[in-house]
């Protein structure tokens, strides 16, 4: 069952849903706007991968006695573990029409645009943290980690949302969007580790330094605003970037409050602390 939704606004967009009897969506808590009354709110603190039943319920397929319950509970430890280790929400909150059609509003945390992917089951997405806002119940929702030195020189990109099966999923971001392919481009984009929100599998997603360890790699880093790395890009499929990234959103916002952390060069010069 297709998922009817409509992206509305400007600055601040929202989605707003419609739901079919019996169908269900979920979202990251503290994503959630309003609702009509047909339609039921329940807080979980699994994600739809771990079944439909609610918290307390039975489990279905997983065996009975205090065997499954074992089970279904270090499945949810798991899950919420990994979440936190992410620092996304720990519960997500599902919505299900109840005797005729429903509504259901949704927006991001930050000034900017709203996208719905629409998954087939053949390619997951991958989506920067805090990107994610709601899902059909068919589209599971996990976190993928960058290991070895992307990890640890990747900033924004250390920690990934992971979108896979089939359905619907709703991601925010800062600013505008733009859609771009490395395929049309050489194969190969370079872009800041703030202003990627979302790519296909099939991407290949890493690191690479500003320059090299000379004099115009040194001004580029050290005046250039972007620091020592930039996200490299590569292969054939769709990739979502954005005009805003958090951390220049953070400096102006504490620029116009007299207080000016990024220093009059920015790149390694900035004395942004978070």
């Amino acid at each position: 069952m297709t998922l009817q939704q409509e992206i509305v606004g400007n600055a601040m967009q929202m989605a707003v849903v419609s739901l079919q009897p019996g169908q269900t969506v979920y979202c990251e808590a503290g994503k959630f706007l309003f609702k009509t009354t047909n339609v039921t709110m329940e807080t979980r603190l699994t994600g739809p991968s771990n079944g439909q039943q609610p918290q307390g319920g039975s489990t279905a397929g997983g065996g009975g006695g205090m065997g499954g319950m074992l089970r279904q509970a270090m499945g949810t430890a798991m899950q919420v573990g990994q979440r936190v280790l992410a620092g996304e929400s720990i519960a997500f909150q599902y919505f299900t029409s109840q005797g005729g059609e429903g509504t259901v509003g949704f927006a991001g945390v930050l000034p900017g645009e709203m996208r719905a992917l629409e998954l087939d089951g053949t390619r997951a997405w991958f989506a920067e943290k805090d990107a994610f806002v709601a899902a059909e119940s068919t589209v599971d929702f996990g976190i993928a980690f960058q290991g070895g030195r992307t990890g640890m020189k990747g900033g924004e990109g250390f920690i990934l949302e992971k979108f896979t099966g089939r359905g619907t999923v709703i991601i925010a971001g800062a600013g505008n969007f733009i859609d771009l392919n490395p395929a049309d481009f050489g194969g190969r984009i370079e872009v800041d580790t703030g202003c990627v929100v979302a790519f296909e599998e099939g991407i290949q997603y890493g690191v690479q330094r500003v320059g090299g360890l000379n004099r115009q790699g040194l001004m580029n880093a050290v005046f250039g605003g972007e620091g020592l790395s930039l996200a490299t890009l590569e292969g054939n499929g769709r990739v979502i970037l954005q005009s805003l990234t958090i951390e220049s959103l953070a400096n102006a916002l504490k620029k116009a409050q007299g207080g000016d952390k990024q220093g009059p060069t920015g790149g390694l010069f900035s004395t942004n602390v978070g």
